[in-house]
């Protein structure tokens, strides 16, 4: 009975001190794609996520209530950095929730023309709301609407202390009027949060203003410590960092009373923790507040312990071709490719012999054989020929007619009967990284689906005579990129290439961008006119060293513009179903497409290619 009586009185207590209006509330996942599209339309940086923030401390002053309510003031504010843009998990601040809508709506448009940085949190964002509304004249009755809405759900000037009410009213005036309010007044505490701003990267307290820090110095010392960010799926959380225990030293202090608690870190060794209540890591990672992350003291070589162990033994590995190829690599944050920064190692697939196509393809493989006879080559006449199998007889009236006019030199008076062979060539690249290991269901792989659909494409395209190699790739760190010859221009499509294929199994990461280059030397040394450079992938370029996000982005969007200008024409076919998030950047809105169905890819891969190739 008390717990429920303190349950009812909790809620009603929280409601009360923190009020929302529920019934108008606008929630991101509701609105996440037309705010994504307002951001990169309006000139957001094409390649930043747009995700939800997670609520985190704010030092802000409490009222009555919301001490009594005992909880810690948790925030959630826009934001972004090199990697997303956040905005809040939802917004109920306005009764109207059309006001909410459109407060999503103004932070997208603030974010897409904020450089990114604060040199004084306050008077760039009235720079960058004066900016916005010079450029885009119609939003000001918007931007009114929501500013005059928004001050009004502020707690009234009077109803503060003393040493709060200069720093609110310079808020408010600044909100209303933006650019009039040049110097903010000294204060022991961050303003109530200004959910129209945009707030630093780092933690939510950290307001960037030589005032507030200048009042708070030698306070809050710990929040200083929290400026490193963990990234995590679809949230972000603050972390600080501290020493490792050293194992080497002092004594294991253990008490029986003892609880384990994940919030709280305490520099002891634990070689590992065997208990059976941890099963649910990412649920606890959402309960913390803070992340304390420790270095540790052998780290350079527990790395290079770890790639060793990932990589199988030379006598258990696939066959490496030569010594290896140095690559270039775009480094984004210096505007340059960097030479020779990679390396990668062709290979062949180890123990692959000589296998038929297996027979559960053999029906499909005859259905998508038989739509493929129209691209045949078509064998048509050439008139006017020196020699041929008959005499064209208009080409030899012409000539009679012009003779009899005038003396005229002998031309073409014969046909021949020729074949149009299609000047074209094709390199599929598979992604063969870890992830498809993954089961799409109790028998079938995701690498399954890849090896079906690269027997299927080989017997589509032998069928229709058209030139085409098969290549995939992986990596472990940049000095070890893996790509394996499946097929190349020269070599025909017989049992020993259906092996290879049927020979390869999950890699390691995805260094897309090294392997595109290498795809891209070997399909432009073909005497095509047109070339086509195909790539199944299942996920986002990534790799265990810094070729994670928008490094690794920012780097196959540069390999891909290089084939682009040898007029290379890349198109990629995923199953990643967060593609809509990067793929546009890479490829251009009409340079992929997402299969929603894995298992559909054996089919729809000649499909595609047939409707790329008669375009």
């Amino acid at each position: 009975m008390e717990e429920w009586v303190g349950g009812l009185w909790h809620k009603y207590i929280t409601r009360k001190a923190n009020p929302e209006y529920d019934d108008a509330r606008v929630v991101f996942d509701d609105v996440h794609k037309s705010v994504g599209m307002i951001f990169r339309a309006l000139g957001g940086d094409a390649i930043k996520r747009v995700e939800a923030a997670t609520g985190r401390e704010y030092l802000s002053r409490k009222s009555l209530l919301q001490k009594i309510s005992g909880d810690t003031q948790l925030v959630s504010l826009a934001w972004q950095d090199e990697e997303s843009l956040r905005l809040p998990e939802s917004l109920a601040i306005f009764a109207d929730k059309s006001l909410n809508y459109d407060l999503y709506i103004w932070l997208a448009v603030l974010a897409a023309h904020h450089g990114g940085s604060f040199s004084h949190w306050a008077q760039n964002n009235q720079t960058l709301v004066v900016n916005v509304l010079e450029k885009f004249p119609a939003l000001r009755n918007r931007y009114q609407r929501l500013a005059k809405a928004f001050v009004a759900s502020r707690p009234t000037i009077e109803s503060l202390p003393k040493e709060e009410k200069e720093m609110e009213q310079a808020i408010v005036n600044a909100i209303l009027k933006p650019g009039s309010v040049i110097e903010f007044p000294l204060v022991n505490f961050a303003p109530k949060p200004v959910y129209l701003w945009l707030y630093p990267s780092s933690s939510a307290d950290e307001l960037i203003m030589p005032e507030y820090q200048e009042a708070n110095k030698g306070k809050e010392t710990e929040n200083q410590e929290n400026k490193s960010i963990k990234k995590a799926e679809t949230s972000r959380k603050k972390a600080e960092r501290t020493d490792a225990p050293d194992e080497k030293q002092g004594m294991m202090i253990f008490r029986l009373e003892s609880l384990f608690s994940w919030s709280e870190f305490s520099k002891l060794d634990r070689g590992c923790d065997d208990s059976d209540d941890d099963d649910d890591i990412s649920k606890t990672v959402d309960d913390l507040d803070k992340i304390t992350l420790a270095k540790e003291q052998e780290q350079q070589k527990s790395a290079q312990i770890k790639i060793d162990l990932d990589l199988p033994s030379a006598s258990e590995d696939d066959i490496p071709l030569g010594e290896g190829l140095k690559l270039p690599e775009w480094d984004y944050k210096k505007h340059t490719l960097v030479a020779d920064r990679c390396l990668l190692q062709p290979m062949l697939p180890k123990g692959a012999t000589a296998k038929k196509l297996p027979i559960k393809l053999q029906k499909l493989a005859k259905t998508i054989q038989a739509q493929f006879e129209q691209l045949r080559s078509v064998r048509y006449w050439l008139k006017a020929e020196p020699q041929g199998e008959e005499l064209d007889l208009s080409a030899w009236l012409d000539f009679h007619i012009e003779s009899q006019i005038s003396p005229t030199p002998q031309r073409g008076l014969y046909k021949s009967f020729r074949g149009n062979n299609r000047d074209l060539s094709c390199l599929l690249l598979a992604d063969l990284s870890m992830s498809t290991d993954a089961h799409l269901n109790d028998n079938v792989r995701v690498i399954d689906v890849v090896q079906d659909s690269m027997l299927l494409f080989g017997e589509a395209l032998q069928s229709v005579g058209d030139s085409f190699a098969m290549y995939g790739f992986s990596s472990v760190k940049r000095h070890h990129v893996r790509f394996t010859m499946l097929k190349n221009f020269n070599e025909r499509y017989d049992d020993q290439i259906r092996g290879r294929i049927q020979a390869i199994k999950p890699g390691f990461y995805t260094r897309m961008g090294a392997a595109i280059r290498q795809a891209t030397k070997v399909i432009n040394e073909q005497k095509s006119s047109e070339k086509l450079l195909l790539i199944i992938t299942d996920g986002k370029p990534n790799d265990i060293d810094h070729y994670e996000g928008r490094f690794g982005i920012e780097d196959t969007h540069q390999a891909i513009n290089e084939a682009k200008k040898l007029g290379i024409k890349p198109f990629c076919i995923t199953i990643d179903t967060d593609a809509q998030d990067y793929l546009p950047y890479l490829f251009g809105s009409d340079g992929f497409t997402v299969i929603l169905r894995p298992e559909q890819l054996p089919m729809r891969l000649p499909q595609l290619y047939h409707q790329l190739t008669t375009q």
